[in-house]
């Protein structure tokens, strides 16, 4: 078993805890890691790119001009790619960009990053991250205390005070662990974990 500090928001250490070894002392694989990143980011692609091909442009069919004899290029149709107002040569056309991944690969990987963190000492557990009033000041005080830039924030429940008041802190991302995901705890440079959000953790990645 891992044995981690836990602290509270002025960084007092107040006790320790014991991790699953089976989720955050897990080997790491990059290429697992990549293949779960790259299907999250895929699945953000909208997709709706559109334009229309010289079939789907409303013009005549009728030739514009005669073929020879007047010293102009030969040209079929006012549809062409090549004539202003014409259609588009192979663009691009609406559609899905997936990349499926199994349940059982998104857990893995997940325990992977988990694990990363961990063993680079960016993995930060807070016996309570309930701030007493609503306020942006209070919150960055709290992250100066322990000296870290672009954090990932986990809470078991909706926790008001700290989701308010670190919307305006651009490089702070708060989420409740049911939204834990792979590519949010690689993209930040460390993760604190509520103590209480733990056992979902481990309860969600070992079932």
């Amino acid at each position: 078993m891992a044995s981690v500090n836990v602290y509270n928001i002025e960084k007092e250490k107040v006790s320790e805890i014991e991790l699953n070894e089976d989720i955050f002392l897990v080997p790491v694989k990059k290429h697992v890691l990549h293949q779960v990143v790259t299907s999250q980011l895929l699945q953000k692609r909208a997709g709706t790119a559109s334009t229309k091909s010289r079939s789907r442009v409303k013009y005549s069919g009728r030739k514009l001009y005669r073929q020879k004899g007047t010293g102009r290029a030969r040209a079929g149709a006012a549809s062409s790619p090549t004539r202003r107002g014409g259609g588009v040569a192979f663009g691009p056309t609406p559609h899905k960009y997936l990349r499926k991944v199994s349940k059982k690969l998104k857990k893995l990987a997940l325990r992977m990053a988990l694990s990363d963190k961990l063993r680079n000492e960016q993995l930060i557990v807070i016996d309570d991250l309930t701030l007493p009033e609503i306020k942006t000041q209070n919150f960055v005080r709290v992250m100066e205390n322990f000296e870290v830039r672009k954090a990932l924030i986990v809470t078991e429940n909706k926790n008001e005070n700290l989701e308010k008041s670190s919307r305006n802190v651009p490089w702070v991302k708060v989420m409740r662990h049911e939204g834990l995901n792979v590519y949010d705890v690689l993209n930040h440079e460390h993760l604190f974990l509520d103590q209480s959000a733990l056992p979902r953790i481990e309860e969600a990645l070992t079932s």
